[in-house]
């Protein structure tokens, strides 16, 4: 017998992304892959199995944006995330984006 697939619980569509990623939190920036991406949520990878912090900020280096993001699972090395809030790395940023800039800026971006 095959086994079926688990049911998508997403209320919207999920894309890959494949996209260059920092996750910043207080003591951690370490790199990630941005695997996929949907309106309410996004799966990173890391290069190990690492838990991560109930909340964490997840840096799209390539688009220049922080996005805020509460953990909802951990499987080995992905780990899913819940949009909580985001914003634009460019310009000016409030303080609390502080550290997310510094580690775009750290990574190259511009």
């Amino acid at each position: 017998m095959f086994k079926s697939q688990p049911a998508d619980r997403r209320h919207t569509p999920r894309a890959a992304a494949n996209a260059r990623g920092i996750v910043v939190a207080p003591g951690i920036e370490i790199a990630c892959v941005i695997a996929d991406t949907s309106g309410g949520g996004l799966k990173v990878r890391l290069d190990r199995a690492l838990a991560l912090p109930a909340r964490v900020v997840v840096v799209d280096v390539a688009a220049g944006l922080a996005i805020e993001a509460e953990t909802a699972w951990r499987q080995g090395a992905e780990t899913g995330l819940k949009r909580l809030n985001q914003a634009s790395l460019k310009g000016l940023v409030p303080s609390r984006w502080l550290a997310a800039r510094e580690a775009w800026t750290r990574a190259g971006g511009r």
